[in-house]
């Protein structure tokens, strides 16, 4: 029997309604809704993820100010975002402009308009299981998992990747979700000895189709992070799908799978960014 597919927009919709609440108070209460400032990144993926975003925010009464700088007055900029009164919530897109150092960018940002978790005091704070922002994709992966009621507590969990983006505050969030992690990397060795370990399988290492029946164990949960795009313009995750559907109880499809929740909970952190900025909380 083929895998149960883990939609996304469904968890992705139950997000958005709570959001749609939170910001129309906070609209009512203060005059202007939750407002993010989005600042472009270097190329053209960048900036239509970010059009992605406008549209998706505007229409749910969120409201986004878009900017860009150049590489001498890029962290002067975010500088003077994280002190304006009528930013909630800050979001840079990748890739930065050539000569700008991810570590000073992120720094410039404010902790608490950091709505993509990547700010070393939020990291510092999930690895200290204390509230935080979290990078949205990783937050998503968890929702996900959590609005289909896949138990985590106790379960043995192998995420595949460790960036700071994804993989690591993925596993993070998943040991104060009481599950047993374990980390596999580019150096791992047995890798499918590893993850066939795993009741549920976490990949997000960014090379496609990497991870395929053989790395399963019969039964599990995958979830696959990976967006590579082909020479046609579509898109595959890091897990071969169709093979992996064969092995697994059920899987995130690609697209469609953790996507739509990635930017549902940027939202939902905006939110939570403009309430405590305002006093709500």
């Amino acid at each position: 029997m083929a895998a149960r597919l883990l939609e996304g927009r469904p968890v992705a919709e139950a997000i958005w309604r709570e959001v749609e609440e939170g910001a129309a108070h906070i609209g009512e209460a203060f005059g202007r809704p939750p407002t993010l400032a989005l600042v472009s990144g270097a190329d053209e993926a960048a900036a239509a993820y970010g059009r992605q975003i406008e549209r998706q925010f505007t229409r749910r009464g969120l409201s986004v100010l878009t900017s860009a700088a150049d590489r001498e007055d890029f962290i002067t900029h975010l500088r003077g975002l994280s002190a304006d009164p009528l930013v909630d919530g800050i979001l840079l897109l990748t890739p930065l402009p050539a000569g700008v150092d991810a570590r000073d960018a992120a720094l410039a940002i404010a902790a608490d308009k950091d709505v993509d978790g990547q700010h070393p005091l939020n990291l510092g704070r999930l690895g200290q299981r204390r509230p935080a922002f979290a990078p949205a994709t990783a937050l998503g992966g968890l929702r996900l998992l959590k609005h289909y009621g896949v138990e985590l507590r106790g379960a043995r969990v192998v995420v595949v990747g460790r960036s700071p983006v994804v993989g690591m505050p993925l596993a993070l969030l998943l040991i104060d979700a009481d599950a047993t992690v374990t980390v596999c990397h580019s150096r791992t060795r047995d890798l499918a000895e590893v993850t066939r370990s795993a009741d549920v399988l976490c990949v997000a290492i960014g090379r496609a189709s990497l991870v395929g029946p053989e790395h399963v164990r019969p039964g599990a949960v995958v979830v696959d992070f990976g967006t590579n795009p082909l020479p046609d313009g579509s898109l595959v995750g890091d897990v071969q799908t169709a093979a992996v559907q064969v092995v697994a109880s059920a899987i995130t499809p690609v697209p469609g799978g953790t996507g739509p929740t990635t930017v549902a909970v940027l939202a939902e952190q905006t939110w939570r960014a403009a309430e405590i900025g305002r006093g709500v909380r």
